[in-house]
């Protein structure tokens, strides 16, 4: 098997936490922590997609020094959001990560809103087991 036979829905983390965009900013990052995640999802209505927080969203913020108490999620998070769907290849998926810089992509499936989310994180834990150790 290639990793062009290896599917998004195979690797990705399932179920999402999500998010409303009126979550108070602090909740979202509280949520994260509890569950030792690096994003979350910002989901509407339908569990349909309007945006992603993740822990660099944070870093940003912090460092800008803009992060007030009574803020909500929809203040902070990224709407210009690249997913992909469960039957994408990973090879796909890796790209679209390397090019933009991203850590964290959505999946997404056109009836069911986000269903899961593929990160950095498991893409490396697939290789590692994928692929076995040089001998050099």
């Amino acid at each position: 098997m290639t990793d062009t036979d290896v599917f998004v829905g195979r690797l990705m983390s399932s179920p999402v936490r999500t998010v409303s965009p009126d979550t108070p900013v602090q909740r979202a990052a509280e949520t994260m922590l509890e569950h030792g995640i690096g994003s979350v999802v910002v989901a509407g209505a339908q569990d349909r997609l309007e945006g992603i927080l993740t822990a660099t969203d944070f870093v940003r913020i912090a460092a800008e020094g803009r992060s007030r108490s009574d803020e909500t999620v929809a203040a902070y998070m990224s709407t210009d959001v690249v997913t992909t769907t469960a039957n994408a290849p990973i090879t796909d998926v890796a790209d679209a990560m390397i090019e933009h810089g991203f850590h964290h992509v959505p999946v997404v499936d056109e009836t069911e809103g986000v269903i899961g989310m593929i990160t950095t994180t498991d893409l490396t834990s697939y290789l590692s087991h994928a692929e076995a150790p040089s001998s050099s």
